[in-house]
């Protein structure tokens, strides 16, 4: 007779089960984290407990098999955990009176909610982490963590700063929200206007993260853009009359449009110039299009820097092919950009279209004048750019330089490879 596996004998199914249980921790850990929260009142507890709940997945799941819903398993393991801890705990007591003998009965949902559902646990946890007691950074950072489930390397990554700043601005975060005893909701009027900024740059950097992962094997992580899809389009719901509000989702249509075409069969990243648009999302784009125009009916004043990043991806998705693309349009756009929302990425951007309205050496200029911005240090995109100024001048040298460079530079596998593939082409050449 066989032996029967042990935990100190894992049986050759269990690495398949660990691997499935880490991919499904990433996708719905945020959702997790936002149900328990709304038991308990505490993000930071929400966070453990959803990673008690991993725990019990890593002991079970091996042995019993990947449930058919892994999400609803995740969420209902989780909240039996918050009720225990409300009963074990005094200073839940109130809160135990209040919630626990109801959710003691309550089956958890073996279904998502409806994504257009404004009641929705997820939008309650970026309003929450959004809290004016929080700094607009720690704001933005906390929420990527929660909601994004990032890792401090990849929110670091995402504003170019060093890790140990970002893990201290989540920690403190936490306690912060906790000792205010703030409240996990969506909140109304002047309040949440207040926080409405905090929360379209959360969005934002959850779609980037997303849409272009900063580390990792895979260039894409589909789940944080729809997941930051979805949240645009709730807020527009919820807030019909706020102009950035629909500019962003405009945004983030025209953006997720595209992603099809930006990997190749193999995973590769595709470039802009090479993609093949009868790949882009048409529906998507149209979508763009009627949330852009809901930004303009709404707009009281001059564009908003999402208003007009709107409306340079709609350039590019107005434009058949490479050659059509309105690129002296797209310049002057970024023109406005920087001036109404300043920064050395929206800079660097601009040189790009400047080089492709006025010329290579136009645009070289520009970079090379943002080459001691303290911000661009150890930003990869800055080398790859200028490289590919010097190839379009002939200076084939100094380009394969750059480009190795930010190879060296990118810390997610697909870019590497692209950079690298861009050096050899160089030198071919």
């Amino acid at each position: 007779m066989e032996p029967q596996p042990t935990a100190a004998q894992p049986t050759a199914a269990q690495p398949a089960a660990a691997h499935a249980i880490e991919t499904v921790f990433r996708l719905e850990s945020p959702r997790v984290i936002a149900g328990v929260a709304r038991i308990v009142r505490d993000v930071g507890i929400a966070e453990e407990l959803a990673q008690d709940a991993l725990v019990a997945a890593l002991e079970r799941w091996p042995r019993d098999g990947v449930p058919d819903n892994p999400g609803a398993w995740l969420m209902a393991t989780a909240r039996h955990r918050a009720v225990d801890l409300i009963r074990r705990r005094e200073t839940y007591a109130r809160k135990l009176a209040e919630i626990g003998r109801d959710l003691e009965t309550a089956v958890p949902p073996e279904v998502p909610a409806d994504p257009d559902d404004i009641d929705d646990d997820l939008l309650r946890l970026v309003f929450t982490a959004c809290h004016p007691v929080l700094s607009r950074e720690a704001r933005t950072a906390l929420t990527l963590r929660l909601l994004g489930g990032l890792t401090t390397a990849e929110i670091a990554r995402a504003y170019l700063v060093p890790e140990p700043t970002i893990a201290q601005r989540i920690v403190r975060a936490k306690r912060t929200l906790a000792k205010k005893n703030v409240a996990f909701e969506v909140p109304c009027g002047p309040e949440r206007e207040a926080r409405l900024g905090s929360v379209l740059d959360v969005i934002y950097l959850i779609f980037n993260e997303g849409y272009a992962a900063t580390a990792g094997d895979d260039l894409l992580r589909p789940g944080l853009c729809e997941d930051a899809l979805r949240l645009a389009r709730v807020l527009s719901a919820l807030m019909p009359k706020e102009a950035e509000v629909h500019a962003l989702t405009a945004l983030l249509e025209f953006q997720a449009s595209r992603a099809a075409a930006r990997t190749g069969p193999d995973g590769t990243s595709v470039l802009l110039k090479d993609q093949n648009r009868r790949r882009w999302n048409r529906m998507l784009i149209a979508r763009g299009i009627r949330a852009l125009d809901r930004a303009d009916a709404t707009a009281t004043g001059g564009p908003g820097p999402y208003a007009l990043q709107a409306a340079i991806a709609a350039c590019h998705a107005h434009a058949y092919t490479y050659e059509e693309t309105d690129w002296r349009a797209i310049a002057t756009l970024y023109g406005l950009l920087v001036a109404r929302a300043p920064s050395p990425v929206v800079e660097l951007n601009r040189a790009v279209a400047v080089s492709m309205a006025d010329g290579p050496a136009e645009g070289l200029k520009l970079v090379d004048a943002l080459a001691a911005e303290p911000a661009l240090r150890g930003y990869h995109l800055l080398p790859s750019v200028r490289g590919d100024l010097l190839s379009r001048l002939g200076r084939t040298a100094e380009a394969r330089a750059e480009f190795e460079r930010a190879a060296g530079l990118a810390r997610n596998e697909k870019e590497r490879a692209l950079l690298l593939r861009r050096a050899a082409d160089v030198s071919t050449r």
